[in-house]
């Protein structure tokens, strides 16, 4: 039996608002750490870089499992907010991303700019969808 929504929003439940406030500040603490950890190398943002292929990975693995339970399955809703939203959203940074192609572009570096961008992107979209087929392996058999 598919249980009931609640007929309200999510983004209207204050323990789900804190869970996302929660977790996306150990994301972004997260991407922090990494920034100390790997500084650029020869002009290229490192840090943001692995953070965003990561986290495109991570984001499909988690999306896929969750949907398998459907979408009012109530623990796989509070995981896809918790780790999905929360966390992979503080930990992954498209802003940092423009910023940093905008540093890149404004020191003359137009390659590394645009190979920056573009292994990113095709990175990202390549990677999420990796982590479709690792989340789909892993909740094989599972039913809402």
């Amino acid at each position: 039996m598919t249980p009931v929504p609640d007929s309200r929003p999510a983004h209207h439940h204050p323990l789900l608002l804190a869970l996302v406030a929660a977790t996306g500040a150990l994301g972004a603490l997260s991407r922090a750490l990494i920034g100390v950890a790997l500084p650029p190398a020869h002009g290229w943002p490192v840090s943001t870089l692995i953070a965003n292929l990561t986290g495109a990975l991570a984001l499909g693995v988690v999306l896929e499992a969750c949907a398998r339970f459907g979408p009012w399955h109530r623990t796989a809703l509070r995981v896809r907010i918790a780790v999905g939203t929360g966390f992979l959203g503080g930990y992954t940074t498209f802003s940092a991303l423009a910023l940093e192609t905008e540093r890149l572009l404004a020191a003359g570096a137009i390659g590394q700019a645009t190979g920056y961008v573009l292994g990113t992107m095709a990175g990202g979209v390549l990677l999420a969808w990796a982590g479709i087929g690792i989340g789909r392996r892993l909740s094989i058999g599972v039913r809402g």
